[in-house]
């Protein structure tokens, strides 16, 4: 054979290569993951990763997704915030993911939102935040305030609850406990709370030295008035908190704590049985009871290959992002950012709370609300529970600014903040 033979053979060669390298690329759906797996929330979003890599497994033991295999592509943005937004333009610029779950803490949602929006990208959101939002490149699959702060405190106001008068806001210093306590320090005033009946303090992500200020919350709920305690501290910070709480000889009886981000995941670290009693607040929970609960702990604890690991609400809210996720891109045939958005509204997962979970055009769900009480064993008895679905509420009514605002990416509002229609004049 020539040389100029030989060397055209070797340039085809090339570019079958290429050719079958990007026919490949094309058969394969990449989906981002974006949750930190070291540093102060590590503990909480690793299982969440895991998670969609359990749906991708599931996904693609069915057939995969429109005919292609899906590849779930895993970046650590290391609890940092501003690398959030690093890893996410990186997922969609580079890596051309066609949709990204990821995120736990408000303030790297909020450092990546710029991005999906610039990219127009699709982000699914897992976690309970503070609301006050909706984005038309985000799904919130977590609760809104009043799926879970307001129906917290509504309970501990009850008789049922202990008839509480006295309330400690405790949060990390983010922007999540912030904005959450602005609306639950509004919303107790308007049911006569006064003032000096509200203690409100806020401690560093990873917070470790507790003994001033549970020493401080005993003192506050010793003026003759049932006091509770209503927790958004966040991540790792979690573990010495408890155990002060027990070292200050504080029980459930004496101040409760009504937590939103401690789950079965975070209770799996620490000893449970000074806790006994304590609260959370989620909209869902590994120990209720139907048969859609049970497959997902089954698919959960065989995934991962180790009985004694936990499922808990955000899980769910990745588990049911994922399912009408894959469901919209079914519909719509493609995974085209605008078309997968539009089929997104309206889509129903039979959710492992019992509920079916509905996906509404302000891009926050309909869940139900459960208050659980800690078990010695680290789990949960459901002491309260909403009759059915709550829809969500993007902009809390107790925020007179909020109030006036719409959320509703369907015609004729499209806009997540609107005091009228953006297309008013044609809907007439």
């Amino acid at each position: 054979m020539s040389k100029f033979m030989r060397t055209m053979a070797m340039l085809g060669a090339v570019a079958a290569g290429v050719a079958t390298s990007a026919a490949q690329a094309q058969d394969t759906i990449k989906v981002g993951v974006l949750h930190s797996l070291s540093g102060t929330m590590a503990i909480s979003e690793t299982t969440l990763k895991d998670t969609v890599l359990m749906m991708v497994e599931d996904i693609n033991k069915k057939g995969g997704l429109l005919g292609k295999k899906v590849e779930a592509v895993v970046v650590d943005p290391a609890s940092n915030w501003p690398l959030f937004a690093e890893k996410a333009r990186e997922l969609l610029s580079k890596e051309k993911v066609a949709v990204v779950f990821g995120c736990w803490t408000s303030v790297s949602r909020k450092s990546v939102l710029p991005v999906f929006e610039e990219l127009n990208g699709l982000l699914f959101y897992p976690v309970q935040y503070e609301g006050e939002e909706s984005s038309r490149n985000v799904f919130y699959t977590g609760a809104a305030p009043n799926q879970q702060a307001i129906p917290a405190v509504e309970y501990l106001m009850s008789k049922e609850g202990g008839e509480v008068k006295r309330w400690v806001l405790a949060g990390t210093d983010y922007v999540y406990p912030r904005t959450t306590n602005k609306i639950l320090e509004a919303f107790l005033k308007s049911k006569g709370v006064a003032q000096e009946d509200i203690m409100i303090n806020y401690t560093p992500f990873g917070h470790s030295d507790w003994q001033t200020i549970v020493a401080d919350i005993k003192k506050f709920g010793t003026a003759g008035k049932k006091t509770a305690v209503v927790s958004t501290i966040n991540g790792d910070a979690n573990v010495p908190f408890y155990k002060e709480l027990a070292n200050a000889g504080i029980k459930a009886s004496d101040i409760p704590v009504v937590a939103f981000s401690v789950g079965e995941e975070e209770l799996a670290g620490i000893d449970t049985k000074n806790l006994v009693g304590h609260l959370a607040a989620w909209n869902y929970f590994q120990s209720i009871k139907n048969p859609v609960n049970d497959e997902f702990i089954k698919q959960w604890k065989t995934f991962i290959k180790d009985d004694k690991r936990v499922t808990n609400d955000p899980m769910e809210a990745t588990y049911i992002g994922f399912k009408m996720w894959a469901q919209a891109v079914a519909q719509a045939g493609t995974t085209n950012v605008d078309a997968v958005r539009q089929a997104m509204y309206g889509q129903k997962v039979k959710a492992p709370s019992g509920f079916t979970a509905v996906m509404n055009t302000n891009h926050h769900l309909s869940k139900p609300v459960y208050i659980g009480e800690i078990r010695p064993d680290g789990q949960f008895n459901i002491v309260w529970k909403t009759k059915g679905p709550v829809k969500a509420d993007a902009w809390s009514k107790y925020i007179p600014e909020s109030a006036k605002l719409t959320a509703d990416w369907t015609f004729p509002w499209v806009c997540g903040n609107c005091e009228k229609p953006k297309y008013a004049a044609l809907a007439n």
